[in-house]
C-alpha cells in the first residue's frame, strides 16, 4: 500500500479516537481574600540551630531585630490556603515553609509575602526560593554559616553592619537572576562562593574586612560586577577567555591575575566566567 495512503488511514483513526474521550485537567486554586497570619518560633538556646526557609513565589523580606526574644518573629501574607506557611522542628532544626499546591500552581492574582525579623542569637541560616522577589537585610545577625539557593528572582542582600560571629561560609546558587549583595565584606566569612546562570549579578565587598577572605565567582553569559574598596588589599584570578573585563585604576594586569595593593587582610578572589561582561570598581 502506498506511504501515503498508510498516513492519512493513521491520522483518521487518530483523530476519530480523540472525539471519543476527553481528559479533565485539575481544576486551579483560586484566589481568595488576603489572610494574614502570625509567625512565631522561639529561640532553641542552643549554639547549634539551624533555620531554613522554604518560600516559593511571592516576596520574602528578612530583617534583624536585636530586641526580639523569639528567634523568628514576623507574617505571612496570602490569598491562596494552599500557601498557608507551616513549620517543623527537630532538635535544634527548624524549618518554615511555604505550604504545598495541591492542585495546579496559581500564578496570576497570587498574593505571598512573608516579612520576617530575626534575632541575633548564633545561627546557621539556610533560604531556598524559586522565583521571587527578596530585600534581605542581614547586618547585625550572629550567621555562622549562609547559604541561599533560589531559581529566577530579584534579590537584594545586604549586610550593612558587621556579623557578630565568624561566618565560616557563605553560598549562594542562582539561576537567571538579578542578585546584588552589598556590604559583604561585614559579613566576616572565611570562604565565599557564588554560582549563577545567565543574569546580572553584583558583589559589593565594602564594610570592614577583618580576616582573609576567599572568593569564588561561577557564572554562564552574564554581566558581573566586584565593588571592592580601593583600600582593601586584593588578588582576583579571571579563568576565561571569552570575558570583556574592565577594572578601575588602582588594579594592575599580569596575565589573567589582576592585583590591587591595599592595608589589613586579603580577599583572594576566583572568577570562572563562560561568557560576558566583569566590571571591577571601587
Amino acid at each position: 500500500m502506498n506511504v501515503k495512503i498508510i498516513v492519512a488511514i493513521l491520522v483518521l483513526a487518530l483523530a476519530s479516537m480523540a472525539c471519543g474521550f476527553s481528559i479533565d485537567l485539575p481544576e486551579r486554586p483560586k484566589a481568595g481574600p488576603d489572610i494574614e497570619e502570625s509567625i512565631s518560633v522561639a529561640d532553641p538556646q542552643s549554639d547549634e540551630t539551624r533555620l531554613t526557609l522554604s518560600f516559593g513565589a511571592g516576596k520574602l523580606t528578612l530583617s534583624p531585630d536585636p530586641q526580639a526574644k523569639n528567634l523568628v518573629e514576623g507574617t505571612a501574607l496570602y490569598n491562596v490556603d494552599d500557601l498557608k506557611p507551616k513549620i517543623q522542628k527537630s532538635g535544634d532544626s527548624i524549618e518554615i515553609r511555604q505550604g504545598d499546591f495541591k492542585r495546579l500552581p496559581l500564578f496570576e492574582d497570587m498574593k505571598n509575602e512573608w516579612d520576617l525579623k530575626l534575632s541575633d542569637s548564633p545561627l546557621d541560616l539556610t533560604v531556598q526560593a524559586g522565583a521571587y522577589e527578596g530585600s534581605l537585610e542581614l547586618g547585625g545577625l550572629a550567621l555562622k554559616s549562609l547559604t541561599v539557593q533560589d531559581g529566577a528572582s530579584h534579590v537584594d542582600l545586604s549586610f550593612s553592619d558587621p556579623n557578630q560571629t565568624e561566618m565560616s561560609v557563605l553560598r549562594y546558587e542562582t539561576g537567571a537572576s538579578d542578585v546584588k549583595l552589598t556590604g559583604l565584606a561585614n559579613a566576616n566569612f572565611s570562604t565565599l562562593t557564588f554560582s549563577g546562570g545567565a543574569g546580572n549579578y553584583t558583589l559589593d565587598f565594602s564594610g570592614e574586612l577583618q580576616r582573609d577572605a576567599i572568593v569564588t565567582v561561577e557564572s554562564g553569559l552574564g554581566n558581573l560586577s566586584l565593588i571592592i574598596p580601593e583600600d582593601v588589599d586584593a588578588e582576583l584570578t579571571l579563568e576565561s577567555t571569552a570575558v570583556n573585563i574592565n577594572h578601575s585604576s588602582g588594579w594592575a594586569q599580569n596575565g589573567q591575575t589582576y592585583t590591587q595593593h591595599g592595608s589589613g587582610s586579603t580577599l583572594t578572589i576566583v572568577v570562572k566566567m563562560a561568557a560576558g561582561n566583569l566590571v571591577i570598581t571601587d
